[in-house]
């Protein structure tokens, strides 16, 4: 699936005005007869399309660049759907945050996350958990699994975007833990002659993350956070100001 400039042009404008295009007073996909409605019900019939490749491929790896280009081809929709900022269920722009996650697309996953909670938007039928426990749990089991491949910012982010909403204390507490072990991360790695720091220094980066470690436990008390925490109030404990003899 291939877009002229025209028809990505076509498809942003249709998508902002998918949002006055609903079928009901409810949270509903746009109306079918709408221009809107109509170009929808075809982008989804594409989507269904890209589904049915992706479950004849086995490889997750193999997976990754077809969902790329898949999402590519849903951007100017997306885009336009995004600047209308209106709430109405979308099957396209759901499907593309999961995809965003698998993609490693961490800034676009938080961005559509934030449109789809602020607006009520929750995933395809074929998913069970709310949205915004998808968004936490998945990206936090990424970090957990490896710490390097998501950004410290976007940890924090996504705590400040998800920490309040309703889901399993042993789902909320992954993130936690994750962000606990990447703030003491950031205490190890810290320089002192960084003037933008936090006041506190290293310290205050620990006792971050302390905080964070301590909070996943109390949410899952077998999410292995022992030896962390212990780090962590060692990591305290050294770099408390030294009492100085008389």
């Amino acid at each position: 699936m291939s877009h002229s400039p025209a028809l990505r042009h076509r498809q942003q404008k249709l998508a902002a005005l998918a949002g006055g295009a609903v079928a009901t007073a409810a949270l509903a996909e746009p109306d079918p007869a709408s221009a809107a409605g109509q170009e929808y019900a075809q982008l989804r019939a594409v989507l269904h399309d890209n589904l049915r490749k992706l479950q004849d491929v086995e490889s997750h790896e193999a997976r990754i660049p077809m969902k790329r280009a898949f999402m590519t081809d849903f951007a100017p929709w997306i885009a336009g759907v995004l600047e209308a900022d209106k709430p109405v269920q979308d099957e396209v722009l759901m499907t593309n945050l999961v995809w965003a996650i698998d993609c490693a697309e961490y800034d676009l996953a938080l961005m559509l996350g934030r449109f789809a909670l602020k607006h009520g938007l929750t995933l395809p039928e074929r998913y069970t958990r709310t949205t915004a426990c998808f968004l936490r749990e998945d990206i936090a089991e990424v970090a957990l699994a490896n710490p390097a491949a998501v950004p410290h910012d976007i940890m924090v982010e996504l705590d400040q975007l998800t920490a309040d909403a309703d889901m399993p204390d042993a789902a909320k507490a992954k993130l936690d833990k994750a962000l606990g072990r990447s703030w003491l991360v950031k205490a190890a790695a810290f320089d002192a002659s960084d003037e933008t720091g936090p006041a506190g220094g290293a310290a205050a980066y620990a006792s971050q993350g302390l905080d964070h470690l301590q909070r996943a436990k109390k949410l899952n008390a077998k999410i292995g956070v022992v030896k962390d925490i212990e780090r962590a109030e060692k990591m305290l404990r050294d770099l408390a100001p030294k009492e100085t003899g008389q």
